[in-house]
């Protein structure tokens, strides 16, 4: 292994984003005439795009999805964005993989500005090479596009995206490291299925941010 490049997700990787997105989404639904009582039922919604994750568990159309979008973004932009929490572990991970020498990207599908701003409330932007996120007009939505655009900004050759490497804690990370053909780190630490990032094909999967930091400095 020789993995020198690391594109992190953000939420349910290196965040618990739970009462912010969870609240937003909650929000949004009301809007549309939907009521959702049980924040639980809405952590489906931590990771993928928010307008697929709209169509796909309350069936709206694109449309009805793309306003439900607006309206989480009027709760999120505001409170929700920092209704977070860095998990424990992760500020001294990313301290010692930039310290040995490994060129960190942030890879999410959350607005950039959004990503920039939390990473910045924490203290952790400095860590980071790039940051790479969807746009606000939901361009570059995809797990896949993301990854493109980290590619083209850190103006990787075809050889050093050999050492890129993907860590998620979602299927659509691992789903978008193939289809970029670079290798996938599955982490146990945000809101994954039982066997939904094997089931995805990761090529490795970790438990803990300790076994996930192991991993990452012998890589």
């Amino acid at each position: 292994m020789n993995f020198r490049y690391l594109l992190f997700d953000l939420d349910g990787t290196l965040t618990d984003p739970k009462e912010g997105i969870t609240k937003s989404v909650q929000y949004a639904l009301k809007a549309m005439g939907v009521d959702e009582p049980d924040l639980d039922r809405l952590t489906c919604f931590i990771g993928p795009p928010l307008i697929d994750s709209f169509m796909e568990y309350y069936e709206f159309t694109r449309e009805q999805a793309k306003i439900a979008l607006a309206r989480y973004r009027e709760r999120f932009q505001g409170t929700g964005i920092f209704e977070n929490r860095v998990l424990p572990g992760i500020p001294e991970m990313l301290e010692k993989l930039k310290s040995s020498g490994k060129v960190l990207a942030l890879a999410t599908s959350k607005p950039e500005p959004f990503a920039r701003k939390i990473l910045e409330k924490f203290g952790l932007l400095g860590y980071f090479d790039e940051v790479v996120g969807s746009g606000m007009d939901e361009s570059r939505c995809t797990k896949e596009e993301v990854i493109q655009e980290v590619f083209l900004r850190l103006g990787l050759s075809e050889e050093q995206k050999k050492q890129a490497l993907m860590i998620g804690d979602r299927k659509h990370d691992i789903v978008g490291a193939k289809a970029c053909g670079i290798a996938s780190l599955g982490v146990r630490i945000g809101y994954a299925e039982e066997g939904e990032l094997e089931a995805a094909g990761a090529d490795f999967v970790k438990d803990t941010v300790k076994d996930m930091e192991a991993f990452l400095l012998e890589a």
